[in-house]
């Protein structure tokens, strides 16, 4: 259920009544039982509509707190929400966790050093390598590097790293997709720097490492413009691409998918998606906080546990 004090209750009652969600697969909501049913309540969206698809796992503890504030309540309560859906899958009663937004302040108030979902998830179990991908309708990336600045990131932007990352790419979403992937790794330059015009880093690291893993096998090709590329895959031609920074990969998902894309973390022995947004405390106890995304990451996890049992 994500952060109580944002719009994560808001967007799991909304996303839990929509009746496409229900016939996709069998709901568990993890989280404050008295906190969901409340803002069903302010939702006017009737508690019965949905019961007979939906399991309450009740996360007991909550006590009273401010909407849209950080707190060391609020991000205990959400800390243990996660906990709970990962005990909940290693019990094997759960296939796949979708993951409403989290405030990274509030879980270090309440003493967990860990800066977001992915880290927790990958801790919790014992997974050394995690990776974020986006999905957006036709359009999946995967990141090379991601919270970094603009300087930083392009440092990172070596033969090694991106063979690894290439090599972890066709691994993870060959599981995911149930196929050999094909890929496309994205330049860093304009146009990809033309043949060495506009930088060396195509020539020097990028297209190295495409060519080394194409020798071990895998399906890729690039570098490609970058200003190109994404649209190339969003119409088919690619099944993802390899962006080398964050902004890189994030502008044109939310430009193909804004308020429906969706987090797909990479690495984790469990399938999780999660929201593309923040808790939105500005918003959080108003109503009118979008629940695309939160319907597109239940539908998407549902999908991919289809494509892993098939």
């Amino acid at each position: 259920m994500g952060d109580p004090a944002g719009i994560g209750p808001e967007i799991c009652a909304k996303a839990l009544s929509d009746q496409q969600v229900r016939q996709a697969c069998d709901l568990i909501l993890v989280g404050s039982a008295e906190s969901f049913r409340r803002t069903c309540d302010s939702l006017a969206i009737p508690l019965g509509s949905i019961d007979n698809s939906l399991k309450i796992v009740d996360v007991p503890g909550l006590t009273d707190f401010s909407i849209g504030v950080d707190a060391s309540t609020t991000g205990k309560a959400s800390a243990q929400y996660i906990e709970t859906a990962v005990r909940l899958w290693q019990a094997a009663e759960a296939d796949a966790i979708a993951t409403a937004p989290i405030s990274k302040k509030a879980i270090s108030l309440a003493g967990y050093d860990f800066p977001g979902h992915t880290e927790f998830l990958a801790h919790l179990t014992d997974t050394a390598r995690v990776g974020m991908s986006f999905f957006g309708g036709d359009l999946r990336v995967v990141l090379l590097s991601t919270h970094l600045s603009l300087v930083d990131a392009i440092k990172k932007v070596t033969r090694d790293n991106l063979l690894e990352l290439i090599q972890f790419s066709h691994n993870e979403l060959g599981k995911l997709l149930g196929k050999q992937p094909k890929l496309a790794v994205a330049g860093l330059n304009p146009h990809a720097s033309e043949g060495g015009m506009f930088g060396h880093e195509e020539i020097g690291e990028i297209g190295p490492a495409v060519e080394d893993a194409r020798e071990s096998g895998i399906d890729v090709s690039g570098p490609y413009s970058p200003d190109t590329v994404f649209l190339r895959c969003y119409r088919g031609e690619f099944d993802a691409v390899i962006a080398l920074y964050h902004d890189q990969a994030t502008i044109p998902v939310k430009a193909f998918s804004f308020g429906s894309a969706v987090n797909v973390t990479l690495g984790l022995p469990l399938i999780r998606t999660s929201v593309d947004h923040g808790t939105a405390y500005d918003i959080a106890g108003k109503g009118i906080a979008d629940p695309s995304s939160m319907i597109s990451a239940i539908k998407l996890a549902a999908e991919l546990v289809r494509i892993k049992h098939r």
